[in-house]
């Protein structure tokens, strides 16, 4: 029914960046396609997570009483409770309707687009908020050339509300793990002493993420095919009736990928990347709001959807218009 963003105003480019770490534009373009990303100085999560709700139920011309549900994808929630969620409803002044986040890191708008659709398919819901919002500087280690060059903040949301037209919105999903590949793509929790253990000190670098970046990409090689394969299968499409997709924005080599695995033209992978980055969970529903913004999403065609990354995660949804 409707999409919004809130992205913030600060721009981290990759010049900026050669002051910060051993590394070059030219470098970062070749390797990643990003040419700049988005940070959230002195905000936060939740404010992100607001900003873009509100843009999303304005574009939808809704209320936010008329919502049954909130789902809010996040793997940087400013605490680990309350979650995200229950902070937006009390925000937007919904009502008293469920409230949870959910963290599938890059897949979790993906993820949460699949429980949404549960949700309405069952009947428990009539309309439901997503929103994808992270804080990724806050987990990146400004030393570390090979994950700092990638990541950026900024938040997305979409409003889903139930059809009585089968041939119109969510036509399948599709979402899968691979525990694994934990290790390829990890941050852990909370960097605070064991009380209990003998030796307590705490690494001071605990929180930042740590990524295996050839191991990811050889996932992603394998992963992403099934997962548009299997969504495409149980919409009962093939990939000749995709006019767009919308994948989430890792790297622009794995774009490329798609592009080629599915005999598409590259006009056809929506990217942005190149101006945002990867925001995780949020990049997905940053594409989705930036194409209906600019009047490239249209009555009758078909979208595609996948996000990948940590977990590891993967999935992929079939979207009609």
């Amino acid at each position: 029914m409707g999409t919004g963003a809130c992205l913030p105003d600060f721009v981290l480019t990759n010049a900026m960046l050669e002051h910060m770490v051993d590394t070059n534009d030219e470098w970062i373009v070749q390797r990643t396609g990003v040419r700049e990303r988005r940070i959230a100085k002195n905000m936060h999560t939740w404010e992100l997570a607001l900003g873009a709700a509100q843009d999303a139920l304005a574009d939808a011309k809704i209320d936010a009483g008329e919502l049954d549900l909130i789902l809010v994808s996040t793997c940087t929630p400013d605490t680990n409770t309350p979650n995200t969620a229950a902070i937006l409803q009390d925000k937007l002044g919904a009502g008293a309707i469920g409230a949870f986040d959910i963290n599938n890191a890059c897949t979790g708008f993906v993820s949460a687009t699949d429980i949404a659709d549960c949700y309405i398919k069952s009947g428990k819901a009539r309309t439901v908020l997503v929103v994808s919002a992270e804080t990724l500087s806050r987990i990146v280690d400004y030393t570390d050339r090979g994950t700092c060059i990638l990541f950026g903040d900024g938040a997305a949301a979409a409003v889903y509300r139930a059809t009585e037209d089968d041939n119109l919105g969510i036509q399948s999903t599709f979402i899968a793990a691979d525990g694994s590949g934990a290790e390829y793509l990890r941050m852990e929790a909370l960097p605070v002493e064991d009380p209990f253990a003998e030796d307590r000190t705490v690494d001071p670098k605990a929180r930042f993420l740590k990524m295996q970046g050839a191991a990811v990409v050889r996932f992603t090689a394998r992963a992403v095919p099934q997962a548009i394969d299997t969504a495409l299968q149980r919409a009962g499409i093939t990939a000749d009736d995709i006019d767009w997709v919308v994948p989430h924005q890792a790297n622009l080599r794995i774009l490329d990928v798609i592009a080629r695995r599915y005999h598409l033209p590259k006009e056809k992978v929506y990217v942005n990347m190149d101006r945002f980055g990867n925001t995780s969970s949020a990049s997905v529903p940053i594409c989705l709001n930036e194409m209906r913004r600019n009047g490239l999403l249209r009555e009758g065609q078909t979208i595609v959807c996948t996000g990948f990354g940590g977990g590891l995660t993967y999935g992929a949804f079939v979207l009609k218009l």
